[in-house]
């Protein structure tokens, strides 16, 4: 499986757009070549650089195998038309949360996880729950990781 963006290549700083100096609103996001047998998928993003450790920016899962996008600017809502489900981030809210480093330049990790399942989650659902729910069930996962640095 391979995670890509059209608005940022991998290892390449992420657009202001995207983050807390910007429209604070998703990348968008595509895949491909997810393994057979896949039902769902599901997206973590998180900052393994913030000072008081690893800082999570997004949980979202229940991605229809059908789907192999996420479009820019998805709702900060706990379910998506596409019948997605998004958890609660560090930012201690539902949806997706951009990059706001307090100093420096910090990595974003966008990792895609394809799954044999179907999960019932609440939208309080954490990265820690997730990962708990998605042990033993993950087929394939992919990574795609961003910088940012604020002006």
């Amino acid at each position: 499986m391979e995670l890509k963006s059209s608005a940022f290549q991998a290892g390449h700083m992420i657009p202001s757009t995207y983050t807390c100096d910007g429209r604070d609103i998703s990348p968008p996001l595509s895949w491909s070549d997810p393994p057979a047998g896949t039902v769902n998928f599901a997206l973590i993003s998180d900052d393994p650089d913030a000072p008081m450790g690893t800082w999570v920016h997004w949980v979202i899962w229940n991605i229809p195998a059908s789907i192999h996008t996420l479009e820019e600017n998805l709702p900060k809502t706990a379910s998506l038309q596409n019948g997605a489900q998004q958890g609660t981030t560090d930012f201690h809210r539902v949806g997706y949360g951009g990059p706001c480093p307090p100093s420096g330049t910090h990595r974003y990790y966008f990792k895609l996880y394809a799954l044999d399942t179907t999960l019932n989650l609440p939208s309080s659902t954490t990265k820690k729950d997730l990962e708990q729910a998605i042990r033993g069930h993950i087929l394939a996962q992919a990574e795609l990781m961003g910088t940012y640095r604020r002006k």
